[in-house]
């Protein structure tokens, strides 16, 4: 489901910058303890989200933008899923299910708030782990976060998905419930706006 691909120089910055591990694919979860959980083993499931917890953090907190709000949205995506796993077919991964259960959860929350997402500065430092060089500064990190804020939320979950985390278009899809056709389009939309606001040649 998850693949490695060479990136634009820009936009391999860009990924470096926020933290994410983009050239490192996660793999999915112990079968046999996916299988524990969905017995209802309270232990195996806690071991699944803490397998996928720092991925799931890191889409949650882009979409958001809000660290108190991010752990509440976390903690009602796991305990939506913890209340579905017998409703988990393996149809697709169980990391990729537990990512449209944490999407899904992002997106109620900001429709729920209607809140404005606020831009990250330089007092509220990224949740995952920075990667970033001795040359970037809090001031480079802010432009990013605040060209990634600038986009519209679905655009951004596209965007950390396929472009952060290594999801195809067909995994991307199932995730946010779209054809890998509209991932395509969201992409080169969400792109267009980063180069023009980081104010990088295409």
């Amino acid at each position: 489901m998850l693949l490695t691909f060479p990136r634009p120089g820009w936009w391999a910055r860009l990924v470096v910058l926020f933290g994410v591990r983009s050239v490192e694919p996660l793999p999915d979860a112990d079968p046999l303890l996916v299988q524990q959980a969905q017995r209802g083993d309270p232990r195996a499931f806690t071991e699944v989200v803490r397998h996928y917890e720092p991925r799931l953090r890191a889409l949650a907190y882009r979409m958001i933008e809000d660290r108190d709000l991010t752990d509440d949205v976390l903690q009602e995506a796991f305990v939506r899923a913890f209340k579905s796993l017998d409703r988990f077919r393996g149809d697709s991964s169980f990391g990729t299910w537990l990512y449209r259960i944490t999407y899904n959860a992002c997106i109620d929350e900001l429709r729920r708030r209607r809140r404005v997402i606020p831009l990250m500065t330089e007092n509220e430092p990224e949740p995952a782990d920075h990667r970033a060089g001795p040359e970037d500064t809090a001031v480079e990190r802010g432009d990013l976060a605040a060209a990634m804020a600038s986009l519209p939320a679905e655009m951004r979950a596209a965007v950390m998905l396929v472009d952060a985390e290594g999801f195809d278009y067909a995994a991307a899809s199932r995730v946010l419930g779209i054809p890998p056709g509209t991932i395509g389009s969201r992409l080169n939309r969400a792109r267009a706006i980063l180069r023009t606001a980081l104010g990088v040649a295409g």
